[in-house]
């Protein structure tokens, strides 16, 4: 199988390897992983084990943006500063929609946001951003400090474990 995990996504992320091992339940043990030194990689398995390729484990959001920029890639305008209506929940802007809808204490803003990922539209949030264009998002994240799944998705905010519990139980 063949994932885009960054590392700089989020922390448990950090300890995947480009070839990720897995068990014969697909689950994944960050003490069975591999080092990769040098670019070296190591794709044996024991039977009924198998491999993941991560092959941009190494690159960052901005790596991702800059390539995007290089080859000219078209991208849908949600990646893009837009004006949409949103609500400030839990420290994070969430789009009003048939899933996300205001709660009496809760003020909608039609703000200018982008979204740095797309995701589960009830718990992906957007972020204030007038880049409206690759080169201003290259701007944007050469400038930020926080990654983009730590400003924009709220199931991370659940522990500093969720991510790798569920990569334990076979998810990504």
């Amino acid at each position: 199988m063949f994932g885009g995990g960054r590392r700089d996504e989020e922390k448990a992320r950090a300890k995947e390897r480009v070839l990720s091992l897995r068990d014969e339940f697909g689950q994944w043990d960050p003490r069975n992983q591999r080092p990769e030194l040098w670019s070296l990689y190591n794709g044996r398995h024991r039977p009924g084990e198998h491999v993941r390729a991560f092959p941009l484990s190494n690159w960052t959001e901005l790596d991702v943006w800059r390539y995007i920029e290089r080859e000219n890639i078209e991208l849908p305008s949600l990646y893009y500063a837009h004006y949409r209506d949103v609500v400030e929940r839990n420290g994070m802007l969430l789009a009003t929609s048939q899933f996300i809808t205001p709660k009496d204490s809760e003020t909608v803003e039609n703000r200018l946001v982008r979204y740095r990922t797309v995701g589960d539209m009830s718990c992906t949030g957007a972020v204030d951003s007038e880049a409206k264009d690759v080169a201003a998002v290259i701007a944007e994240i050469a400038t930020t400090r926080i990654t983009e799944r730590g400003a924009t998705r709220a199931d991370d905010r659940i522990s500093e474990a969720a991510m790798e519990d569920r990569k334990k139980e076979g998810y990504f």
